[in-house]
């Protein structure tokens, strides 16, 4: 029975552990331009500014505000993920599983909030999340934009 529970415990442990190196690897993705800047400027996304307001020391930030604009910024993001320059109207299984590690967080921080327990690793993972996010759908719009540029200066040139 003892021996049964060791290896739960530790199989449970490997897995999350292969979740969080998945996560990172996904994270890691480079892109030739930092989209997010201009898209979080462009509709107003908010998680530019809590990561900021993290990143300082002693900082104080209202929770709820912070949920509030995190779940916010997080459903702009998948509504244009889904159907902004998308050809699919669907999700890739990269931008499933960080969706479902966003609401895992999402969990998370509330977790860590009512236990006042350190939110700042949470705030922050959340927050690349939606970076990455942020940087997908503007990379895909900006690919889309070329693309018709090409195509209507080629119209034009007939």
């Amino acid at each position: 029975m003892v021996m049964a529970c060791v290896i739960l415990i530790f199989s449970t442990a490997l897995f999350f552990f292969y979740c969080q190196v998945t996560m990172q690897k996904i994270l890691r993705r480079a892109f030739d331009h930092a989209h997010f800047q201009t898209l979080a400027a462009a509709i107003r996304l908010e998680f530019p500014t809590w990561r900021k307001a993290f990143e300082e020391p002693n900082a104080s930030v209202n929770y709820l505000r912070l949920r509030g604009g995190l779940k916010g910024d997080y459903a702009a993001l998948t509504f244009l993920l889904k159907n902004a320059s998308n050809l699919r109207q669907g999700y890739s299984h990269e931008e499933r599983y960080l969706m479902l590690y966003f609401r895992l967080l999402l969990v998370s921080l509330t977790l860590r909030h009512m236990l006042r327990i350190c939110e700042k690793p949470a705030v922050m993972s959340l927050a690349a999340i939606l970076q990455y996010f942020a940087n997908v759908a503007g990379a895909r719009m900006s690919s889309l934009r070329n693309a018709d540029l090409s195509t209507s200066s080629y119209v034009l040139s007939q």
